[in-house]
């Protein structure tokens, strides 16, 4: 399916997601490497964002983030593609009574044009590679700017082109993942619950180049650079001492060349002149 028209691809993505949302919790509540990264990336926005801001997420999933923010103190409007992830979104915010905090809305991050709620927000923000599920980024960072008060943020966590621990698997025989991420230009094929649908990679460049006459940037961390991957199961579990050591250096060289550029994910963040 490798080259699927953006909308056939979105149709795809929106059904695996969808099929997932109802067992996603459960799969990665309870993994310590998921809950280092969610770690990272909300200090990350800390670092920038006042209490009593205004978000808009995009590909908010089961609202996990939303439901954070919420409890800090900010106004989300969770958006999403999967009617699926949505649903599970407005189950746990009426669980967590914070309804007045958190609203939402089934949007595709290509159509933020067709938002009924347009803000203006604070800060702009997408998870855990949501973005990466789309071929036409230039297209979603092309809205963002009318969508952001003055000097509002943009934080995104994508996928890069180079990932150093995916990599290292070529010498565990892993020859497809370690390279997946190679002449990726029109996308790789990702399976999620049954469903197949085209998974793009961009580096830190791509999007500073495309947001450069409107924003600056703040920063781009490198996320699981040193600190393995969630996909190794088990790593953090079975070897406790060896985790905590590799978070320790991750978290001293986040922010360094060439840790940046070279994890699983980076998370960067630009500010509207």
């Amino acid at each position: 399916m490798t080259g699927a028209a953006p909308h056939i691809n979105e149709q795809f993505a929106e059904a695996a997601f969808s099929n997932q949302s109802v067992i996603f919790d459960d799969l990665y509540s309870g993994d310590t490497i998921i809950g280092y990264k969610r770690k990272r990336v909300r200090d990350h926005i800390l670092k920038y964002l006042k209490s009593g801001g205004s978000i808009l997420e995009l590909n908010s999933g089961t609202g996990e983030d939303a439901l954070f923010f919420a409890k800090e103190g900010f106004k989300t409007h969770a958006t999403d593609i999967s009617k699926g992830m949505q649903q599970q979104l407005r189950e746990k915010v009426a669980k967590h009574g914070v309804q007045h905090l958190v609203s939402n809305e089934l949007c595709s991050y290509t159509e933020l044009e067709k938002l009924n709620n347009k803000g203006p927000y604070d800060l702009i923000f997408s998870n855990f590679a949501g973005l990466n599920c789309t071929g036409e980024l230039d297209k979603v960072l092309s809205s963002f700017a009318g969508l952001l008060n003055p000097g509002g943020m943009v934080t995104l966590v994508v996928l890069p082109k180079f990932c150093l621990w995916e990599t290292l698997l070529v010498f565990k025989g892993k020859f497809k993942t370690a390279f997946r991420r190679f002449f990726s230009s029109k996308g790789r094929k990702a399976h999620v619950e049954g469903v197949y649908f085209d998974c793009f990679y961009y580096n830190p460049s791509y999007i500073k180049k495309r947001l450069k006459q409107e924003f600056d940037i703040l920063g781009v961390e490198g996320l699981c650079t040193i600190v393995p991957p969630s996909y190794i199961e088990g790593f953090a579990e079975k070897h406790p001492r060896a985790y905590k050591i590799l978070t320790g250096w991750e978290d001293s060289l986040k922010g360094s060349w060439p840790f940046k550029y070279i994890g699983d994910y980076y998370i960067i963040s630009l500010r509207k002149r």
